[in-house]
């Protein structure tokens, strides 16, 4: 790359350490509030589909839910834990991700985002460049601590939704939970979720920013204007593009571990174990129960991934710039 190279997305200065994780961890949480109350719907039929022994179809799951007599109450049910869950897993996950990712940066050479030949290295964000083994390795390891912290929450949120228990609040959920399985039911599953969320969120790392450099470039390389910046709109239809197609992707690999988790924290008694689960599963609903859910997990994951990382990136760079203008510095 030629010494004089024009950035497109500039390089900013940044203000403090306590203030840039601080932001973070808002960042996470408004992004991932926002895609998991719009989504909800969706998450609460893929747990529908996903229970049963007899692998629902989701025509019949939802009209059975819009014929009762609240429908919209009973679409967004579980909504609280749900958000509860996402928002402040989200929070975690994208500020212990910052701070592994701002480490590795540190501690390796750079990856320079893709040049677009004419000396303008062009980039849709203001988060670190690593290199593939470094975004599997880190996107894994964030994922697999904010789901341990949260997967109390996810077992109240599975149950919640879910029509084979009657809990009529998330304290009643708790205590019942804690009174008949003790502290380890909170964690029913843990071993499907991290086994779900780790090559997951890896992978998903790994192809959003592959897939956010080549279309970065492709949209540059495009424009009329060959040194102008890219615009906000660019950077975020780039950033949701690549967000749900990395989502879609890192979905139908790993949707059998999710099949598995939502048995597990349903009925921990009946399926006991990973490997159990898997061969219960199989004998008595065959190879397809494993892939239950899918179509809804794909839409759902696509969609919310896409909102969540756009939201994320949009919130940084905008702190980013205003922190630059403000003239903070590295403390």
């Amino acid at each position: 790359m030629s010494s004089n190279a024009a950035y497109a997305m500039p390089q900013v200065k940044t203000t403090s350490k306590a203030s840039k994780t601080t932001f973070h961890f808002v960042a996470g949480l408004c992004s991932g509030l926002t895609s998991s109350i719009l989504l909800q719907p969706a998450d609460l039929l893929k747990t529908r589909v996903q229970q049963s022994h007899q692998t629902a179809a989701l025509l019949p799951t939802l009209k059975a839910i819009l014929s009762s007599p609240h429908p919209i109450r009973g679409l967004w049910r579980g909504t609280l834990p749900s958000a509860l869950r996402t928002g402040f897993g989200s929070a975690l996950y994208f500020t212990s991700l910052n701070a592994l990712r701002q480490g590795v940066a540190q501690t390796s050479t750079p990856v320079s985002p893709h040049d677009n030949g004419k000396g303008t290295v062009v980039s849709s964000s203001a988060l670190p460049k690593l290199s593939n083994s470094a975004n599997l390795g880190t996107g894994a390891a964030a994922r697999v601590a904010a789901g341990f912290v949260m997967m109390p929450v996810t077992v109240l949120k599975v149950r919640y939704e879910s029509d084979y228990y009657a809990y009529r609040s998330l304290y009643g959920a708790a205590r019942d939970i804690v009174r008949t399985e003790g502290m380890r039911g909170l964690f029913s599953g843990f071993g499907a979720t991290a086994a779900r969320d780790a090559p997951y969120a890896g992978l998903y790392v790994l192809i959003y920013e592959q897939l956010k450099r080549r279309l970065a470039s492709v949209v540059h390389r495009g424009s009329a204007d060959q040194q102008s910046s890219m615009s906000p709109s660019s950077s975020s239809s780039i950033n949701f593009v690549s967000g749900g197609l990395a989502a879609g992707l890192g979905t139908t690999i790993t949707n059998p571990f999710d099949a598995v988790k939502t048995r597990l924290q349903l009925m921990p008694g009946k399926y006991g174990n990973m490997m159990r689960a898997v061969r219960l599963m199989i004998h008595e609903d065959g190879v397809r129960s494993l892939f239950g859910g899918l179509g809804l997990r794909i839409t759902r994951k696509a969609l919310s991934s896409a909102l969540a990382w756009t939201v994320y990136e949009e919130l940084i760079l905008r702190a980013e710039k205003h922190w630059a203008a403000q003239g903070h510095v590295h403390v």
